[in-house]
């Protein structure tokens, strides 16, 4: 399955709750869950009870819309969660969070991860050094990610931006150096993905 072109509002009234697939859009009163909280398209099917299978796959395309992955990405990651020490459910998120335009968006240097993403593929940022212009590239305690081009106009924007943000525990932001330094993994706390993860687990180990 592609990844997902259409409408990004359309997904978060399907699934009934805020992705924040539209960055600074989804916290302001033009967000489409504020605005009218309903399914898009016929009203007749409102009141239809989803099946236990729908209700995990529903959970589970929660989780890849919010992450912004394709259905074999997700496929990828579960095996590897299932492959690590620990709880499946856990080292899933846990592999989400470690991806490279998540961290830029983390720490703050992304509206979105949409956006972020696409700051990565267009080479604005090094990993320890290193070009870095794949988003999936898996990010470890101690990496350090900077600024290729510190003087681009978004990065203006979006440094005025973060001098109000609250940066997560496990990231540390330089302002002098523009770099940001992941100090460790995120514990499972630390997530705020709104999904209920067991579901999902449950939804590929059928």
């Amino acid at each position: 399955m592609s990844r997902y072109r259409g409408p990004r509002c359309k997904i978060c009234r399907r699934n009934r709750v805020k992705l924040y697939l539209k960055g600074d859009r989804c916290f302001t009163a033009k967000c489409a869950i504020d605005k009218r909280n309903t399914p898009p398209g016929h009203r007749l099917g409102l009141g239809r009870r989803l099946s236990e299978y729908g209700v995990r796959l529903r959970e589970k395309q929660k989780l890849r819309y919010f992450y912004s992955v394709t259905e074999r990405q997700m496929r990828i990651y579960f095996k590897k969660a299932v492959a690590q020490k620990g709880v499946t459910g856990q080292n899933l998120l846990t592999l989400f969070e470690r991806r490279l335009d998540n961290v830029i968006y983390r720490a703050g240097l992304a509206t979105s991860r949409q956006k972020a993403r696409q700051l990565v593929l267009h080479k604005h940022f090094t990993l320890n050094g290193t070009k870095a212009n794949v988003p999936s590239m898996m990010v470890k305690e101690g990496d350090l990610i900077q600024l290729n081009n510190p003087t681009h106009e978004h990065f203006k924007f979006q440094f005025e931006v973060m001098k109000d943000y609250t940066f997560p525990d496990w990231i540390e932001y330089t302002e002098a150096k523009k770099e940001v330094k992941v100090k460790n993994m995120p514990s499972y706390e630390e997530i705020d993905t709104p999904v209920d993860v067991q579901m999902i687990v449950e939804y590929y180990s059928r």
